[in-house]
């Protein structure tokens, strides 16, 4: 690592951890992930485990390994841990999928934490939103901002890579987690959502990472239709005649007709590429 790169870093935590001390306590809205594991970590290293607080929702909509995670990473850096049950599918609007679906997600998550907060006598709320969020179609940060929710790592000027780096510095498991978001974004918007379609998806990709697929993973799922997004490192292993017809098998079981490899790749927001796509040729 270059003494330029190893500086900035060093800049990006101290603004990090001072904004931190700022806010004098904070709930965590911690989903296991690279960022919030990461943001949990520095708010604990800021603060003190006693003005800290990780809280997690139970949902349809997060695998329940995800669950388990957060619940053993809080474990280890030691954190007191909230778990309460969100169910985003019995909000109006949110099966529906629409394009603010995330908007509506997040009023409801965060407005429970801010909740939480109050009941517990913490001073803020914090996410784990980072710089490199601005790059894409993000509503449900429209609500963290109505809802004075607070951002510190974008706040601080990190990126994914920056929080990555700093992660594997502070020795964190979770510094080279593949990226992962949460069950409701495998569908395109104004396919409906449900209980059954979340747990397809879902056993589909717990399956692939049992046969050994790398990276990121995504299912997505186009009703009859199964989009597999991976890493294209993945290829050469998905088409292998050994190994295709048993993903073939597997997602028909699971109800779909057709079975189709994306030769894009994993991209994070691809299913917003069609909003991005409508807008630049003037259509709504």
């Amino acid at each position: 690592m270059s003494d330029t790169l190893e500086h900035d870093l060093d800049q990006g935590w101290n603004r990090l951890l001072e904004i931190l001390r700022e806010l004098g306590s904070v709930v965590v809205g911690f989903s296991a992930g690279v960022d919030s594991t990461f943001l949990l970590y520095a708010a604990i290293q800021a603060l003190g485990c006693d003005k800290v607080l990780a809280a997690t929702a139970r949902s349809a909509t997060y695998p329940e390994r995800q669950f388990n995670e957060a619940v053993e990473y809080a474990a280890s850096l030691g954190a007191r841990h909230l778990a309460f049950d969100s169910e985003e599918l019995d909000i109006p609007g949110f099966r529906e999928n629409p394009t603010d679906r995330c908007f509506i997600c997040k009023t409801e998550l965060f407005g429970r934490l801010r909740k939480i907060a109050g009941q517990e006598g913490f001073e803020a709320v914090v996410d784990g939103s980072n710089v490199d969020d601005l790059k894409d179609y993000r509503p449900g940060m429209q609500a963290l901002k109505k809802l004075g929710i607070r951002s510190p790592l974008m706040e601080a000027g990190l990126g994914k890579q920056d929080i990555r780096l700093l992660s594997k510095r502070a020795g964190l498991p979770t510094w080279d987690k593949p990226a992962f978001a949460c069950l409701s974004s495998r569908f395109p918007y104004g396919v409906e959502i449900s209980e059954d379609d979340l747990a397809r998806v879902d056993a589909g990709e717990r399956f692939l990472e049992e046969l050994g697929v790398k990276g990121s993973i995504r299912v997505r799922h186009h009703k009859t239709v199964v989009r597999l997004e991976l890493d294209p490192r993945n290829f050469r292993m998905i088409v292998d005649p050994e190994v295709y017809p048993r993903i073939v098998e597997k997602f028909k079981g699971l109800g779909y007709e057709y079975v189709t490899l994306d030769l894009q790749g994993y991209r994070t927001g691809s299913m917003n590429e069609v909003l991005f796509n409508k807008e630049s040729a003037g259509l709504k």
